[in-house]
């Protein structure tokens, strides 16, 4: 895992741009630069440790500098008879733009974005992987052209800090996060997970190669089903194994982890290193004795962090650093610091369970949306709850679940914003016309894993020099599941086909407990710490931006003292300590 950075100008500041990307990549700091063009790498060194697999690599008239991995890069050497040099998945993918131009990313499996520059054809192609799993910031301009793994590199190239982009706050209070092409910046754009980009002096244009809106229904038994998940959970936790330096697992003691690491521990020869998270006060956010019980049954060794308060509220600051933009999950900060306690050991590479509730329909709010779509909903008095907003897209005949991290409604923004009319965030997703139970699926890998979840496990690992791999997130494993039939896949419990094959690799208290989620006492420790400040700050930030009705923010803040409305909460104070930051 890498950062990388690149313009079609010189500047000055180039190198002081690119050691900012420093954490993502302590092992080498390589520069090239041809004509105008320049390219900066820094290098996490995973797989082919020597130095021919330095960055920005060149062969041929072709320079590329890439992020990520590609898990099957020996097999595609063997199938497309490819002549490598070096021992490195990112000369695989200099070969394969040599033999089919820019339609080889269907052939590559793994997480990635990356810059070709072709010398000969004066032309950038760049692309980002399948569900957004690494990160492509760009900034196209009055000729300027400039890119990198992190807004804050392009930031220092530029003379000044762009205006926030309104756009951006508004998808955030929906969502914890801008989504599809924007960012808080005026300019600053992230290239959708599942598109490339081409750029020359006469042209620029971004075009989709992948996406899950079209996938149908394969008729199947249960049998087939379960032994088909389990030989692609096996083989994609293999894929992801692929390393030269040791690999770890994040184990929570949910079954999503757990079975990962259970299949880990099965095919390692040797005993695998696990890693948990807890808390030294409000114990039920703490998942940890379930992770002991894990443990014990894989014979791992176990490594638990147990952080307080002032653990938790001084990575605050560093969050919004490593994001670089307003990010709304508090998960991030015990992403950090457990990340931070994984790099400490010397390791650079984890498993994590993400992306198994959206596939297998995990989360029990599924089921309650699944409810509401079968009812005709009623016209009722207005409340600021998400019951009523529920029964009212349902009456409306709207799309009533717009993702899993859907914070603020439009009819809260209306209240919360001065000047705000109600937008369809989602309109750009709903030319897909899967049944509700496969929207679930679809709108959640668009916005709450593309948009959420992989930016969490990227900013957060990767600050700490640390690579995530998630097997869940496979593309093999998502496309099957979403050909499997409504009620299979509902079966009688949430997760009910995972939970299956599962019994055959964890104890069943922890196959069938009641699913938690990477939950922690954020509200709790942020009031205990805070407290009115948490207002004051709001409000001071609209002093100078004017856009917010402070009544409703006030209620809002005293509400959340009661634990509701902690997240909206939550999302409006980290804006706030953001824009103090930049502004």
């Amino acid at each position: 895992m890498c950062g990388i950075l690149g313009t079609n100008f010189k500047s000055s500041f180039f190198l002081d741009s690119l050691k900012l990307l420093n954490h993502r990549g302590p092992d080498n700091l390589g520069l090239y630069e041809y004509e105008n063009c320049q390219f900066g790498h820094t290098r996490l060194a995973i797989i082919d440790l020597e130095s021919e697999a330095n960055q920005p690599m060149v062969f041929d008239d072709i320079i590329i500098i890439f992020n990520g991995e590609i898990y099957n890069y020996k097999e595609i050497i063997k199938e497309e008879k490819l002549l490598c040099i070096t021992k490195s998945d990112t000369e695989v993918l200099i070969r394969l733009y040599q033999k089919y131009g820019e339609n080889f990313l269907n052939k590559i499996n793994g997480m990635f974005s990356f810059s070709i520059y072709d010398i000969k054809k004066g032309r950038y192609f760049c692309a980002r992987d399948r569900f957004g799993k690494k990160p492509f910031y760009y900034y196209l301009k009055n000729d300027k052209f400039i890119y990198a793994s992190e807004i804050k590199s392009i930031l220092k190239l530029l003379d000044s800090t762009p205006n926030l982009n309104q756009k951006a706050l508004s998808q955030y209070l929906s969502f914890l996060t801008p989504i599809e092409d924007n960012t808080f910046y005026e300019d600053i754009k992230k290239l959708p997970a599942g598109h490339f980009l081409i750029f020359d002096e006469t042209s620029f244009k971004i075009k989709k190669y992948y996406d899950i809106d079209n996938i149908k229904n394969v008729k199947r038994n249960e049998e087939t089903v379960l032994n088909d998940i389990e030989d692609i959970l096996i083989n994609s936790v293999n894929q992801r194994l692929v390393s030269d330096v040791e690999v770890a697992t994040l184990l929570s003691g949910g079954i999503d982890s757990s079975l990962t690491s259970a299949l880990y521990s099965k095919f390692s020869k040797n005993k695998i290193n696990t890693f948990c998270i807890g808390y030294d006060e409000h114990k039920h956010y703490s998942e940890i004795d379930y992770a002991k019980v894990v443990s014990k049954h894989i014979n791992s060794n176990h490594h638990e962090l147990i952080i307080n308060r002032k653990d938790y509220i001084e990575t605050i600051d560093k969050m919004i650093d490593y994001t670089d933009e307003p990010f709304g999950d508090s998960a991030a900060i015990p992403t950090y610091l457990l990340s931070e306690f994984i790099h400490n050991q010397g390791i650079k590479v984890a498993l994590s369970g993400e992306g198994s509730d959206e596939s297998f329909l995990g989360y029990d709010n599924y089921f309650t949306m699944l409810n509401y779509y079968q009812s005709k909903g009623s016209k009722e008095l207005f409340t600021f709850t998400k019951e009523w907003e529920y029964n009212n897209r349902a009456f409306e005949k709207r799309h009533i679940y717009q993702t899993y991290g859907e914070t603020f409604s439009e009819n809260q923004k209306q209240r919360v914003l001065k000047e705000y009319k109600i937008k369809n965030h989602v309109e750009n997703y709903m030319k897909c016309t899967y049944p509700p139970y496969k929207w679930l699926t679809y709108i959640d890998f668009k916005i709450w894993i593309a948009e959420v979840l992989m930016t969490k496990l990227d900013r957060m690992s990767m600050a700490n020099s640390l690579e995530l791999r998630a097997p869940f997130l496979d593309y093999h494993l998502v496309e099957y599941m979403l050909s499997v039939g409504e009620n299979l896949k509902k079966g009688n419990t949430n997760k009910y086909l995972l939970k299956q094959v599962a019994l055959k690799y964890l104890p069943n208290e922890i196959v069938h407990r009641r699913k938690k989620g990477f939950s922690s006492p954020f509200i709790e420790w942020l009031y205990e710490e805070y407290k009115e400040d948490i207002l004051h700050t709001i409000l001071e930030v609209n002093k100078k931006l004017n856009i917010f009705n402070e009544d409703f923010i006030r209620f809002l803040f005293n509400e959340s003292k009661e634990k509701r409305f902690k997240q909206h909460i939550w999302n409006l104070f980290i804006f706030a300590k953001w824009f103090k930051k930049v502004y």
